[in-house]
């Protein structure tokens, strides 16, 4: 308790070495550079003076701060999207998800036809190549306004639909293989905009049929290099996994009664006779089924001096929720005011309380492990892809549900790279089921390694 209170004075102290003008000048200059590290620094910046406009109750710095973190949270691909509605309550004509397309003839026409947005987005998935978005009613003549953009400073290609429609969730992030970034998010209260963005130009068609509009995406074929595994010099490496949950605390209770505790241990079991057979030196924080504290979790990696910490879940869902929710998803340390993140991590914490209040636990976390969250942010990102590479090759539905920043305590003081994955809904029935399966833990394992190996080559 004590050292956790001088830490927080240290914070306190640390918040007002640089006045407000100094930090902003500097977050700023940090965005201008074309340097992940430099936007992550800049984020950081802008997410202490959030905290000092809240404290000192100034609206302008608020303003200015939000805006910084939604914009560097948008580079960085951080789910921001609580920032940016606090943004729109006090700035509500502003819009952040995408720059406004210089209007041309064609877009001149559509501006013209007034279409109510009666329509909502239902779903949205890939069929092989295909993107496919299904709404609630059939569509219209002339509810669609297809357009692109290309920037020469960055080289950059856009490709943008407006459709005449609301989504139900969320703002999203999309994934497809030889395409740089696919963003869905409602642009303005009656149009849904989907952008599709590449440096090399994409043959690009659509057709709509009845409720559903179905994007082909052709891109030239990037012959990819074969995967190398590092020289052993790369592998002496120590890796710490950590099997959530164990003895007392079972985890969470799922489909059938599955118990988390068990399908997360098998699963790191898996992964440290993979990993081992590879060359690397791993050790876990539990190799039986007995309880461990959070805290002492990290400090078990510190003590085997770690490169790397992987704190292995499972999520879940009230029963009501149960068949919807599922996909897999990677978190690194941040005191996110995410709600989604802020209810898988209560999930996740509700094992080991701490008698701080979340005043005190929010700057604790600002404070810890600050140094870090660059490097844990590009391990959750290749964790991320390892898994769903061997993953959807092998099972249908496998869905990305993206890398998130959380309150977690598990990862608290670790003095290395740390990330924690939810490897699956256990509540969900169809996810349940391959999670009690040697095969699909054999494979998830497998996609794990190659995520870790592909972060040890690249950094």
């Amino acid at each position: 308790m004590l050292r956790s209170l001088l830490l927080f004075l240290i914070f306190v102290v640390s918040l007002h070495a640089l006045s407000d003008s100094a930090i902003l000048k500097r977050a700023n200059n940090y965005m201008k550079a074309n340097s992940n590290t430099k936007v992550f620094r800049a984020y950081n910046d802008y997410k202490t003076l959030y905290l000092r406009s809240v404290i000192s109750d100034n609206k302008k710095l608020k303003i200015s701060s939000l805006e910084g973190i939604v914009k560097s949270g948008n580079k960085l691909h951080i789910d921001v999207v609580k920032y940016n509605k606090e943004l729109r309550t006090i700035k509500p004509k502003q819009h952040y998800i995408t720059p406004k397309p210089k209007a041309n003839k064609k877009s001149k026409k559509a501006k013209k036809l007034k279409i109510k947005s009666s329509h909502k987005l239902k779903s949205i998935k890939w069929v092989g190549s295909k993107l496919v978005l299904k709404f609630d009613k059939n569509l219209k003549k002339n509810q669609i306004n297809y357009f692109t953009l290309y920037d020469s400073k960055t080289s950059k290609h856009r490709y943008v639909f407006d459709i005449h429609a609301s989504m139900i969730s969320e703002a999203q992030l999309l994934r497809k293989d030889g395409i740089s970034k696919i963003k869905l998010a409602q642009y303005k209260p009656n149009t849904l905009r989907l952008v599709i963005e590449d440096n090399s130009k994409i043959k690009v068609n659509f057709t709509k049929k009845k409720n559903k509009l179905t994007i082909s995406l052709r891109t030239k074929e990037k012959k990819k290099p074969a995967y190398k595994a590092p020289y052993r010099v790369d592998r002496n490496k120590v890796i710490v996994i950590d099997a959530g949950h164990g003895g007392k605390d079972p985890g969470a209770i799922g489909y059938k009664r599955y118990r988390e505790k068990v399908v997360v241990y098998k699963i790191s079991q898996e992964l440290k006779r993979i990993l081992r057979s590879r060359g690397y030196k791993v050790y876990m924080t539990r190799d039986r089924d007995r309880f461990v504290k959070l805290s002492n979790r990290t400090k078990y990696a510190n003590k085997r001096d770690a490169d790397i910490f992987v704190s292995i879940h499972a999520n879940a869902v009230p029963k009501r929720n149960a068949k919807k929710a599922h996909g897999i998803e990677c978190y690194f340390l941040s005191p996110s005011r995410s709600s989604r993140a802020k209810k898988i991590a209560a999930k996740e914490n509700s094992a080991d309380l701490s008698d701080m209040n979340m005043y005190g636990k929010d700057s604790y976390l600002n404070l810890v492990n600050h140094h870090n969250i660059v490097a844990s942010n590009k391990l959750a990102i290749d964790l991320q892809r390892g898994m769903l590479g061997v993953l959807n090759k092998k099972y249908k539905n496998v869905k990305d549900a993206g890398v998130r920043e959380g309150p977690f305590w598990v990862l608290v003081g670790a003095q290395m790279p740390s990330v924690l994955i939810e490897v699956g809904f256990i509540t969900n029935p169809t996810e349940a089921k391959r999670l009690v399966t040697d095969r699909y833990r054999k494979i998830m394992a497998q996609g794990m390694a190659n995520g870790i190996e592909r972060y040890f080559a690249k950094n």
